[in-house]
């Protein structure tokens, strides 16, 4: 199943080192925006985009070849997107499945097709890399993800566990969709 083409001119490329910061606005944004509701709100108040660009600075800095950071940026040049794949975490341990980690669009331009191009682009990466599936976790409430992973060609394959938060059980759906490859 292929995607449609961004609404909106975007440009996909691959994450740099500078691109941290714009990349922990979206990501913390898109938490506050999406689990409204869903995770206890106190967490997501708390969130901070300054301590979360540390962290993904560090992340990024040491994350093995085979994980792929991606960004969108639009026709300024300015960043409004960010996914990362790389080989299914089960557990510890790494499978020959892909996963997608993450995927946040800048809150304010949610459906104009960013979405979709970072998860061509990550689908195209997993396939050329010779993943035959690609996995994701999704909140199990987070109905607007959901449908569009679903109209992407994923599905729930069963398997859901719960995303403790603060103590609160927030449930967890998996994702699967064939690749090519």
């Amino acid at each position: 199943m292929s995607l449609p083409p961004a609404r909106v001119p975007v440009r996909v490329r691959e994450m740099a080192l500078a691109d941290c910061d714009r990349v922990s606005r979206i990501r913390v944004r898109g938490w506050q925006t999406a689990y409204r509701g869903l995770m206890p709100q106190p967490y997501l108040d708390a969130m901070d985009v300054t301590a979360d660009a540390e962290r993904r600075r560090a992340l990024f800095a040491r994350a093995p070849d085979d994980v792929v950071h991606l960004v969108a940026e639009d026709e300024s040049g300015e960043v409004v997107g960010w996914a990362c794949v790389g080989p299914y975490r089960d557990g510890e341990v790494r499978t020959a499945d892909a996963e997608l980690y993450a995927l946040y669009v800048d809150t304010g331009r949610s459906g104009a097709g960013i979405g979709q191009a970072l998860l061509r682009e990550s689908v195209r990466r997993c396939e050329t890399a010779g993943h035959a599936r690609m996995l994701l976790w999704v909140l199990k409430g987070n109905t607007r993800a959901r449908r569009f992973y679903e109209r992407a060609g994923f599905g729930p394959d069963g398997t859901e566990e719960p995303f403790v938060v603060e103590g609160v059980a927030v449930p967890e759906v998996r994702y699967a969709r064939p690749l090519i490859g």
